[in-house]
């Protein structure tokens, strides 16, 4: 974790998770998507709860790397992804948005599509078009498949 960047630390558990992501289904539902992407890997979790509560069935991934353990670090394009008309009608997932840097790199690449986070933080939260909750951003969150 860098040294002072992060004061608390959020845990979550299962039960919790579930719960919040089929809540921002909830507010995702009135829309026909025509496909989702899940940016891999925080964002494969939501995508599963997602996909099923939406019914969409037409799942991808873009690959992207930004963290180091707890450290956030440059960017690495691993898997990229073209669709037609920027992404419109695409539903692109993600567990956190945190600085909105992984956000603003999705967004380059699909500036059309939906962007929707479960979680985010004040730094970031401007680049999600859903979310469902806000952190603070000198917290750390632990997500269950971490623990």
């Amino acid at each position: 974790m860098a040294e002072g960047a992060y004061h608390q630390e959020l845990h979550i558990s299962w039960e919790d998770f579930h719960r919040d992501t089929r809540e921002l289904a909830e507010k995702l539902k009135d829309r026909e998507w025509k496909g989702m992407l899940a940016i891999t890997r925080g964002g494969l979790g939501p995508a599963t709860v997602l996909s099923r509560e939406l019914d969409i069935t037409h799942v991808d991934t873009v690959c992207i790397a930004s963290y180091d353990h707890q450290d956030q670090g440059e960017l690495q394009l691993l898997k990229s992804i073209s669709l037609e008309d920027g992404g419109d009608g695409w539903l692109v997932v993600d567990d956190l948005v945190d600085t909105g840097k992984t956000i603003k790199l999705v967004k380059e690449l699909l500036p059309q599509a939906h962007v929707a986070t479960v979680y985010a933080k004040p730094a970031g939260v401007d680049m999600a078009d859903s979310y469902l909750k806000t952190v603070e951003q000198s917290c750390w969150v632990f997500f269950p498949w971490e623990e």
